[in-house]
Formats: structure tokens, C-alpha cells, sequence
């Protein structure tokens, strides 16, 4: 496994890591988690994402009760908070009273005395930013979060909360979670420059495109079991655009001995703004499979050929 520093810190994270959303909680009982986090500790990832939403708190508990079998300051434990925890008109949000109650919750599940990486799940409109990086100043002076970052925060709003943070002397983001695959870029074009010029880790979520981009779908069916398996607008990704493109990236995976999803993960880490990918996983072999992606080198030619098969999906798709 290879790691990086994430944004300008001097925190290094595993390029692949691990979140635990629609697993832990949900699909997966706690022994199962523990074995994939097991094996994902085995090959050498050290970063572990979840959030309070996830499985309204259960995914939070079941990597807690994992996390005691492990070295402490040998892990990354990100969380999040944004989304609704409890009732009442401040059981969401990022008001400074939502996000110190959540953060106290998180920690009590989590069963950790601090929080490695703190981050807001998605921005809230109803609250200046300042007061909510206000909180996040009390929560580092108490020692109970180490280091800031967001979620799902457009080029602007992240602009505006880090120009907010040098202004007033408040913690500065030094990560940022966007959506980032082969078949949705749209970071590209402002927020990977913003990020790069403000020393800005960027964390990827759906790095496959939720399966899409595996080789599960190469025939233009469904299997029984899958994301996209009796859902009907879920078929319709399986459109000839996209079938094309998944089958002309799956033979360039196949000539370099790997598999289409380690393709797309080895694509994502090539552009240096990239710290990590977040995958998940419900069996070992999945997160076997991912990690071996950080060992996949892709060659200028090679990257130009993914290039072209992108450009044409994008003028052919629907």
C-alpha cells in the first residue's frame, strides 16, 4: 500500500481507504465488518471513513468495537456530522450546538477519546460558516478533533470557508470529500485547481461509480444481488454509450493483468490532486481486489487511450 499526504497537513492516509456506508450496520452485522476490516488493516490501509448518518449510528459503533483491537495512533478514523441525529429543530445542521453535541456522540460511539479527521457532511445554508468552523476550533482546543475537512461542497463554498478561516483565525480545511469517477469529472474543471492551489486533500467518493464501473455489467445485464439489479433507473446506466466505454476499459485492464476496477481506481490516483479513494466492501475479496489498484501504474500512453474512450462516452451518452 502506498500513502499520501493529505492536502498541505502532515498526515498520511492509505490511497485506498475504507468507508463503511450501506455496509456496516445495514447489509453487514458486526463480525462480518470486523472481517473486512480485518483484512483491509492486513494490506495496509490505515484509513477507515464513516459518518453519524451511516445506519443512524451503528456503523459508527461497529468500527468502534473494531478500532479497540487496533493501535490507536496507527489509524485515521474520519467522521462526519451534518445530517439529522435526534429531534428537534437542532438535530441537524451545522450550528455550533448541533456539531459539539454530534461530536460528543460520535466519540462515545466511536469509543475514542479523539477524532482524527472531522468533517461536514454537506454544507447548511441556514448557518454563517464561521460559526460552524467555530465549533470546529473548540473541538481542536479540547484535543477531541485533529484535523478539519468537508464533504460534498461545491468550488465556492469551499472557497468562501477557507477565505472565512484565514480572515478570522479559524481552522482551515485540509480535505475535501467530492463524488470522483471515470464517468462523473465534474471536479475537474474548478474543484481540483481550487484544491491544488489551497493545499486541499481530495478524499473520492464512489470511486466505481456504486459497481458501475466493474466488470459485474460488461454483458448489459444486471446479475441478481447487484445495485442495479431490479432497479429500473439504475438500467438505464447500461446504456450502449456506457457499455461501450466499460468494455473498451476493461481491455486495457485485461492487457495489464488487472480488472476493470482496478483500472478506474488507478486512474483516479493519477492525478496528483487525489489523496485517496474511499471504497466499500461487503466481502474480503472486494477490498483484496481495490487495494491492489494502488500498485497499478498506468503509462502517458495508456492514459491517453483511457482519455479518448472517456471523451467519446461523453458526446454518445444520453
Amino acid at each position: 500500500m502506498n500513502y499520501r499526504r493529505l492536502g498541505d497537513s502532515g498526515l498520511k492516509v492509505s490511497e485506498i481507504s475504507l468507508g463503511n456506508w450501506l455496509t456496516s450496520g445495514d447489509k453487514l452485522d458486526e463480525q462480518a465488518s470486523h472481517a473486512i476490516f480485518d483484512r483491509a488493516w492486513e494490506l495496509g490501509i490505515n484509513f477507515f471513513d464513516t459518518a453519524d448518518i451511516y445506519a443512524k449510528g451503528r456503523a459508527e459503533e461497529i468500527l468502534g468495537t473494531w478500532l479497540k483491537t487496533k493501535p490507536r495512533e496507527q489509524v485515521v478514523v474520519a467522521t462526519k456530522c451534518r445530517g439529522r441525529m435526534w429531534d428537534g429543530p437542532n438535530g441537524e445542521g451545522l450550528s455550533k450546538k448541533h456539531i459539539l453535541e454530534a461530536a460528543e456522540a460520535s466519540l462515545r460511539r466511536l469509543g475514542l477519546d479523539y477524532i482524527d479527521l472531522y468533517q461536514f457532511h454537506w454544507p447548511d445554508n441556514d448557518t454563517p460558516i464561521e460559526e460552524s468552523l467555530e465549533a470546529m476550533a473548540i473541538l481542536m482546543e479540547q484535543g477531541k478533533v485533529l484535523y478539519a475537512g468537508c464533504s460534498n461542497f461545491e468550488t465556492e463554498e469551499l472557497r468562501d470557508a477557507l477565505e472565512v478561516a484565514d480572515e478570522l483565525g479559524l481552522p482551515r480545511f485540509i480535505s475535501t470529500q467530492p463524488r470522483y469517477n471515470m464517468f462523473q469529472r465534474g471536479i475537474e474543471a474548478t474543484l481540483m485547481p481550487r484544491c491544488a492551489k489551497e493545499g486541499i486533500g481530495i478524499i473520492v467518493w464512489s470511486p466505481l461509480e456504486q459497481g458501475l464501473l466493474t466488470e459485474k455489467y460488461l454483458t448489459g445485464t444486471a446479475p441478481a444481488g447487484s445495485r442495479l439489479y431490479g432497479h429500473e433507473e439504475g438500467q438505464s446506466w447500461l446504456n450502449p454509450a456506457n457499455l461501450k466505454a466499460l468494455n473498451e476499459l476493461a481491455e486495457i485492464a485485461h492487457s495489464k493483468n488487472a480488472k476493470l476496477s482496478q483500472l478506474a481506481l488507478a486512474w483516479i490516483l493519477s492525478h496528483p490532486e487525489i489523496t485517496s479513494c474511499i471504497v466499500g466492501a461487503s466481502k474480503a475479496e472486494q477490498i483484496e481486489e481495490n487495494a491492489q489498484a494502488a500498485d497499478l501504474d498506468l503509462s502517458d500512453d495508456e492514459l491517453q487511450q483511457i482519455e479518448a474512450i472517456l471523451q467519446e462516452r461523453e458526446k454518445t451518452c444520453p
